[in-house]
């Protein structure tokens, strides 16, 4: 993956983290650094956490699938990228129950928005990241993207509220991204083979 595909997947991933901040906003009301900070720091550690995770667990039999990889690669970023966009067409209230100031809530919240990013890490070890040095880089991309994401989506709920929620459609552009990607993913390695 080049560069910029790393940085487009990183915001891709972290739509998840700026759609929850932008609810967690709109409950705080008014800017508090401390639970704001908290907020972001825990999902942009997560979001780093869990590619890692996944890259690691699926590393050790990568070599055993190699031939179709690439078809793995897409099909999870495809499918990630498919529920994100159709997940943006619910109509959902953004005003939700939830206490953005509590530790447990944030952690929980932190976990169920890396869930997509396990399986990123996956698709990384297929896509030929062998080793520490070529996962670190990414890993800190998307943990660093997801940690300004959210700090910006605390920042817009706070200031502009429910409908700014309803109109980014964040979630939507973020499925869009991860599809693209996957689709590119393919696309090159079938070139390179049979081109």
């Amino acid at each position: 993956m080049t560069g910029l595909e790393i940085w487009l997947l990183a915001v891709g991933l972290a739509m998840d983290c700026f759609a929850i901040s932008i609810a967690s906003g709109i409950l705080l009301r008014r800017a508090l650094l401390r639970p704001m900070l908290t907020m972001a720091f825990f999902f942009g550690l997560f979001q780093a956490l869990m590619p890692l995770i996944g890259w690691g667990c699926a590393s050790t039999f990568s070599h055993l699938i190699e031939n179709i990889d690439h078809w793995i690669a897409f099909a999870i970023l495809a499918f990630l990228g498919g529920r994100m966009v159709r997940e943006s067409f619910k109509e959902a209230d953004c005003r939700q129950d939830f206490d953005p100031t509590r530790l447990r809530v944030v952690l929980v919240l932190a976990v169920a928005t890396s869930i997509d990013a396990l399986a990123v890490g996956v698709s990384f070890a297929f896509l030929g990241m062998k080793n520490w040095q070529t996962i670190l880089s990414p890993v800190g991309i998307i943990g660093f993207v997801s940690f300004v994401l959210s700090m910006a989506g605390l920042g817009l709920g706070i200031r502009f509220g429910c409908g700014f929620a309803r109109r980014l459609k964040a979630e939507r552009w973020g499925g869009v991204i991860l599809i693209l990607i996957g689709t590119k993913i393919l696309i090159e390695h079938l070139i390179q083979h049979y081109g």
